[in-house]
């Protein structure tokens, strides 16, 4: 695809002004070089006609986007080619796509790296929070801020992430390869090495399929998230936990320090069996152990390798006496291994006990319980024993060092990784106490009863922390939380588990509902005494997925944050300590957009210095695929988390919701009442399942967990589950589920002056909001960025297969209301003015995509109109239709 490269990286005289001359110069180098070999790479594989008519449709599009063909044109060119030729040419564009995305994050990581240049505080960052925290906050009530934090991401196995794990391998390799072939001090010959290389796992890419042949079941996604950890999460913790502690006080790394361990990774993969029947107590078990495995090697390793390099002589520092009762006691206990240490490292007794230490792991690991660790706080303990060491000898240095990240580490991870949380339905736990109580449990109310026990087990084996937290999905009363103490009753008798139930809201209605609920709760016997033995600590879930598929974006946006002001005022009236659990999701119409942004928009004293939230499929690695990226997201969520929590901002915040507050309900009521007169309307289910490829998405075996309520089409939205919806809207280009009913709902405040819909006197009143109210601006912020990546003439030909013309009309009737809207009240004559990075993005990848979707139309427009196709014609058309929608995926790089 040299041609590709070339049109990216030539500055032609029409395309001075365009996004592509607008491309930094080492981007453009490495689009320009990758397009380069992949065009080499199909060549080689397809013949130079293959190139050619990648070319071609490359041209085609570009030249629609100006209007200088129309997309008809476009599609009667795709509708020339025999359907293998479109998915070789679908094959190209996708891989060209991983590998604009690839240069791109590499890109971003040189950006992060020269902001870091020590000579001023970043913004968004721990230094930049406390730096205002200290001007804001008394000494005191920082101390006090700090000692409360808490992030909790919690990795869920939603099935959004399109590429296989054999792409997303292949495409780390390439990163690999390009790092080296950018780095600055390599010779010649390791660049020109680099770049051979580079050709070689390119072709591989090229050659591996981009579909999966087999369904994940649920260990492969936990096997799959593990690739996170073990890159990025465990090495980047401690520098988070560094740089907070470096912007707190001077002298970081020879004091003790002042910053705790805040982080809490809490996991689903495993766990979460809502609508999943492959998620059984086996799994879970299994779920544990493989993350027990790997942050047990991790620990090892670690405490292995700063053992090693602890060679501080006892020549020139006495050990303290503890340690040295320790080390006598090591060789009472396990003589040989002590002797073999003492051989190895003498008056070295640091290096010694750090070594036994990494031992002890590793029998951990093997369930070697002679030597093993029975919990994390007994090796907390070794570790402080030879920091306090280091001290009394004057190695402050060495005490509050890689020592200190390795203790952040363990209380940050212990011996379980990430908390596994359980999931289920509320209805699941009715039905399986009716049986019960009727005498006759089915197979499913006696899984639901191991998995009460498997928590149990879980427990005994890595402590409570390790599994503990049961969501129950659709809850609508204290009954649905009381039926799952019960059923820890009927499991295990007396000795039942530990168990947090947390309550999960979606409903516009449960929303409404939420505190009345946690008022029924506080009234059960079985959460008193957790509240008792907890601190009074309490949590509540809140699901923006489901919640926006029945309301629509704004009305969902501003009725979350309601119910989030009324849980905050309820557990201040109670005297709980609340903790708000974000259920978002990673597209837009399921609560995505920047995390940082949605935190400093909650409703007062609803953050109060703890932030939990789902990190859901291709999230994951967008956010924790590289150590760089990992950094900077997980700084400014924590910026985030401890700004939204000051007084000052809390004040801000709920003074300018009070003031918008009529403002917010007359958006809410039209934008819900618009979306609903089309999402209720009869026969939109069947219509949105054919101008979509929402049955054909089942076929790309994302995840474990089946795309849908129950069997067959769906009849209403309610037997659709939310990220299908989003997914299918996306390849679509409407992306409607990010949008729709924004616009009816700005009009209603905004007014009509005249008959073009123009805006009337309340538009001034919602540029207010825009720019005073957090929330409000992150709603059309979203919004915006949703429209940007809506394309109006591709989004008509995919609405013209429903065969309801009255559909695709007020579609795209809304869509036009809603962005003419959003322009007039954010000010920007272009979508995503104010965002230069982000439009570059869009805007590069605009031509590409249409590509794409042009061969994505050709065979859904063939499955939806022929009923007389072969089964090798279907089969051919769904492969072209699949391998589309990956591409759609990688070149928006969102699915849901």
């Amino acid at each position: 695809m040299a041609a590709i490269a070339s049109q990216q990286a030539d500055r032609s005289p029409v395309e001075r002004h365009s996004a592509v001359s607008e491309m930094p110069d080492e981007l453009r180098a490495d689009v320009r070089m990758l397009g380069e070999l992949l065009g080499r790479v199909i060549a080689e594989d397809g013949g130079p006609d293959l190139l050619a008519d990648v070319e071609r449709l490359r041209k085609a599009v570009i030249a629609a986007r100006r209007r200088e063909i129309s997309v008809d044109e476009v599609a009667s060119m795709v509708a020339e080619w025999p359907i293998d030729r479109c998915v070789q040419i679908a094959r190209a564009f996708t891989c060209y796509f991983h590998l604009v995305n690839l240069a791109e994050e590499h890109f971003r990581i040189r950006i992060l790296r020269s902001r870091d240049t020590g000579e001023a505080t970043l913004p968004e960052s721990l230094a930049q929070a406390v730096s205002a925290l200290k001007h804001d906050l008394r000494p005191d009530e920082l101390a006090r801020l700090i000692a409360e934090l808490e992030f909790r991401p919690v990795l869920t196995a939603h099935p959004t992430e399109a590429r296989r794990r054999a792409v997303v391998t292949a495409i780390q390799r390439i990163s690999v390869q390009l790092a080296e072939y950018n780095a600055p001090d390599r010779g010649a010959y390791e660049r020109e090495e680099a770049h051979r290389r580079l050709l070689e796992e390119i072709d591989l890419l090229w050659r591996t399929a981009q579909l999966r042949h087999t369904k994940l079941d649920p260990l492969d996604e936990v096997r799959t998230a593990m690739s996170a950890f073990d890159e990025t999460l465990f090495r980047t913790v401690p520098r988070i936990y560094r740089s907070l502690d470096t912007a707190l006080a001077e002298g970081s790394g020879t004091r003790e320090p002042q910053a705790k361990a805040f982080i809490r990774y809490g996991s689903w993969i495993g766990g979460d069996r809502d609508g999943n029947p492959n998620v059984t107590a086996r799994v879970t078990r299994e779920a544990v152990l493989i993350q027990a495995e790997h942050v047990l090697t991790a620990l090892e390793n670690a405490a292995t390798r700063i053992g090693r390099t602890l060679t501080a002589s006892s020549l020139y520092g006495t050990p303290s006496k503890e340690l040295r009762d320790a080390l006598a006691g090591a060789v009472d206990d396990h003589p040989e291994l002590a002797a073999e240490l003492g051989k190895r490292s003498p008056r070295e007794p640091h290096r010694q006990w750090l070594l036994f230490v990494a031992a002890r792991i590793a029998a951990t690991r093997r369930r070697d319980l002679d030597l093993a660790y029975r919990s994390p706080d007994d090796l907390l303990r070794d570790l402080r024993l030879c920091q306090a060491s280091l001290v009394a000898t004057g190695a402050a240095r060495q005490a509050y060092g890689e020592i200190q990240h390795l203790i952040w580490q363990v209380e940050t991870f212990g011996f379980h990784l990430a908390e596994l949380e359980v999931r289920q339905h509320s209805q699941v736990h009715a039905q399986a106490l009716e049986e019960i109580r009727a005498g006759t449990p089915s197979e499913r109310t006696e899984e639901v009863l191991a998995t009460i026990r498997m928590i149990a087990w879980i427990q005994e084996r890595f402590g409570v922390r390790a599994c503990s937290r049961y969501v129950v999905s659709f809850t609508r009363s204290a009954d649905d939380i009381a039926a799952v103490y019960e059923l820890a009753e009927h499991a295990l008798g007396p000795r039942t588990p530990v168990l947090d139930v947390v309550p999960l809201f979606e409903s516009g209605e449960d929303l409404a509902n939420s505190a009345d609920v946690l008022s029924g709760m506080l009234r059960l016997p079985a959460v008193q005494k957790r509240l008792a033995a907890n601190g009074r600590r309490l949590e509540v879930m809140l699901g923006y997925s489901d919640s926006a598929k029945e309301l629509g974006p704004a009305a969902a946006t501003l009725k979350l944050y309601d119910a989030q002001a009324e849980l905050a005022a309820w557990a201040l009236s109670n005297d709980v300590r609340l903790t708000l659990f974000h259920g978002r999701g990673g597209a837009l119409g399921r609560g995505g957009g920047p995390a940082n942004r949605a935190v400093l928009a909650q409703a007062p004293g609803s953050v109060a210095g703890r932030f939990k939230v789902t990190e859901q499929g291709e999230v994951i690695f967008a956010r924790y695929g590289h150590p760089a990226i990992a950094l900077r997201h997980i700084e400014q969520v924590t910026n985030a988390v401890l700004l939204a929590s000051t007084p000052s901002v809390e004040a801000r915040t709920g003074e300018a919701a009070s003031r918008f507050r009529l403002l917010a309900e007359r958006v809410a009521s039209a934008s819900e009442q618009a979306y609903r007169s089309l999402t209720e309307a009869s026969g939109f289910p069947e219509w949105f399942g054919l101008v979509s490829p929402l049955e054909e998405i089942g076929s790309l075996r994302l995840g474990s967990r089946p795309a849908r309520r129950g069997l067959g089409a769906p009849r209403s939205l309610d037997d659709l589950r939310a990220i299908p919806w989003v997914f299918a809207w996306a390849q679509t280009r409407v992306n409607l589920p990010g949008w729709y009913g924004l616009g009816s709902g700005l009009l209603a405040v905004a007014g009509e002056a005249g008959a073009g819909q123009e805006p009337g006197p309340g538009l001034e009143e919602l540029r207010q909001a825009y720019r005073e109210w957090p929330l409000f601006a992150s709603l059309l912020d979203n919004a915006e960025m949703s429209l940007a990546k809506t394309d109006r003439q591709i989004a008509a030909r995919y609405l013209a297969l429903g065969g309801r013309q009255d559909f695709a009309d007020q579609v795209l009737a809304e869509y036009d209301l809603t962005r003419k809207l959003v322009l007039a009240v954010t000010g920007h004559s272009r979508l995503l003015e104010s965002r230069r990075v982000l439009s570059l993005a869009v805007q590069l990848r605009d031509p590409y995509v249409d590509a794409l979707s042009h061969l994505q139309l050709r065979a859904l427009s063939a499955l939806r109109a022929e009923d007389t196709l072969s089964d090798e014609e279907r089969e051919r058309l769904e492969t072209l239709l699949l391998l589309s929608v990956n591409g759609v995926a990688a070149g928006l790089q969102n699915t849901g």
